[in-house]
């Protein structure tokens, strides 16, 4: 399992081709061989060139990418292009559009998401969703989530983030657990609690159980476990060198 950041963490500072070129050197620096484009904004023709030139020259590995709901329905060619641009198999998408939320929303996305993983397979790609909170809600009896894996098609994958699966009231490791075979990717985000609120915290100084959640995604066969972390007191590149630091110190990742 190989740890990549995730570039939605240092959002603020990957928005120009200079301010990238100078992250990358600090992600590179920090331990960092992979990582997951996100946070930078509508993909054109320029940016995913010079994303490759910078992924290059820092020698980092695109594992996967969070794409706007709207690129991946109209304009998918490029998409893919830019894709196989980066060597990169996984495209993601960082959640459902909000007036799909609901019940039958969940019915039309299945069939979008299928639609869209047959095509990124013809080119040996892969469709990865990523959960939220909201995702938990239950529908008679069954949540947002399983209806999800049930219908689901062999081309789409969950990128499951263990921070939201936790605030939705449902344990990391059992969904792993469930998810296995269908879960390349993870988000390794941590939750802390504070004044009675939950926070994201550095992976190893919040409370989710990592020996059993690390445990579980290699017996799941999980190939890359993204660090994230939203938002926080912590700055933005210095949470992501304490996670990485956490992962190889105390776990050998």
């Amino acid at each position: 399992m190989k740890i990549a950041a995730q570039l939605y963490t240092i959002r603020d500072y990957i928005q120009s081709k200079e301010d990238m070129d100078q992250s990358f050197t600090k992600i590179k620096a920090m331990g960092y061989d992979v990582v997951q484009m996100s946070g930078m904004g509508v993909v054109d023709d320029e940016k995913a060139t010079y994303i490759k030139e910078l992924a290059e020259k820092h020698g980092l590995e695109i594992c996967v990418t969070h794409m706007s709901y709207d690129q991946l329905i109209n304009d998918l060619d490029n998409v893919i292009k830019y894709h196989q641009m980066w060597n990169c198999k996984y495209v993601g998408i960082g959640s459902m559009p909000n007036e799909l939320r609901s019940i039958e929303g969940y019915y039309t996305f299945i069939k979008e998401a299928n639609q869209i993983g047959e095509k990124l397979a013809s080119f040996d790609m892969k469709f990865v969703y990523h959960n939220h909170r909201f995702e938990y809600e239950k529908y008679d009896g069954k949540s947002g989530m399983e209806i999800l894996l049930e219908g689901f098609n062999e081309h789409v994958q969950f990128l499951l983030d263990l921070y939201w699966v936790q605030a939705g009231g449902a344990s990391p490791v059992a969904w792993i657990n469930k998810l296995a075979g269908k879960l390349d990717i993870v988000h390794f985000k941590d939750m802390g609690v504070k004044d009675n609120e939950n926070y994201f915290a550095e992976v190893g100084t919040g409370n989710l159980e990592w020996s059993a959640i690390i445990d579980a995604c290699e017996k799941a066969g999980v190939k890359y476990a993204a660090v994230e972390r939203d938002s926080g007191d912590v700055g933005a590149f210095e949470t992501l060198a304490l996670s990485r630091k956490y992962l190889k110190d105390q776990h050998s990742l």
